[in-house]
């Protein structure tokens, strides 16, 4: 517990009032009760808000879908596992002896919503001001390396916009299977373009990370088909 309480004191620069709360933070579903997927979701939405309002005070010339594309970036699964990762979130986790064994303390997913539901610990126990401070200091240096938003459009509206230019009907999404257990899913998804005959497997640790391989994988074919 004291060590913990030293983690949290150092590394988020915030002394916690009700420990318990950072404990479940840090407890995965399959270590039982309580866990934290309560508080990331408020984590998620405190984020959300505190990035959205950081980027517009930032970027004050950016339109409504710029900002949307930079938020999408600085809060992504990939962009909160590096920074979970880089304070060290994986060796305070407590997880079953299974998804210790499996490599789950370095899971992106797992290393992602424990670090949310840190931060809504922090919301709880210390309120707006606080949270926003620590989250203005996780944030503070990946502001200045955002690329120019339309850099940061997702494979999807990318391969979207594509299409829709040369008036092609847009493409399908299936899920073709899903393993796992509820709390580490993995999806297998497959995009298609049935009018170009392409199609293009995806995997990823939700839906929507899968439908975005896939529609990486059929935007390069694409590329490839238009090149000729």
């Amino acid at each position: 517990m004291k060590t913990l309480l030293k983690w949290l004191e150092s590394t988020f620069h915030y002394h916690p009032q009700d420990l318990s709360l950072f404990e479940a933070a840090v407890t995965h579903r399959s270590a039982g009760n309580p866990h934290n997927e309560r508080l990331e979701y408020l984590g998620d939405a405190v984020l959300n808000c505190v990035t959205a309002t950081l980027l517009y005070n930032t970027f004050r010339s950016a339109a409504e879908g710029e900002l949307s594309r930079y938020r999408a970036t600085l809060v992504s699964g990939e962009s909160l596992a590096a920074i979970a990762a880089n304070l060290g979130v994986g060796d305070y986790l407590r997880l079953r002896q299974g998804e210790l064994k499996s490599g789950g303390f370095r899971r992106k997913s797992i290393l992602a919503d424990a670090l949310e539901a840190i931060l809504g610990a922090i919301y709880l126990d210390g309120g707006f001001t606080a949270v926003s401070g620590v989250i203005e200091r996780l944030f503070a240096e990946l502001l200045p390396q955002l690329p120019q938003a339309a850099l940061l459009k997702d494979p999807k509206s990318k391969l979207q916009e594509a299409l829709q230019s040369r008036g092609v009907a847009l493409p399908d999404y299936v899920v073709e299977s899903i393993m796992g257990e509820a709390h580490a899913q993995h999806f297998k998804v497959r995009c298609a373009v049935p009018s170009l005959n392409l199609s293009a497997p995806g995997e990823g640790g939700s839906r929507r990370a899968a439908e975005q391989t896939a529609a990486q994988n059929v935007l390069e074919q694409l590329i490839d088909l238009w090149r000729k």
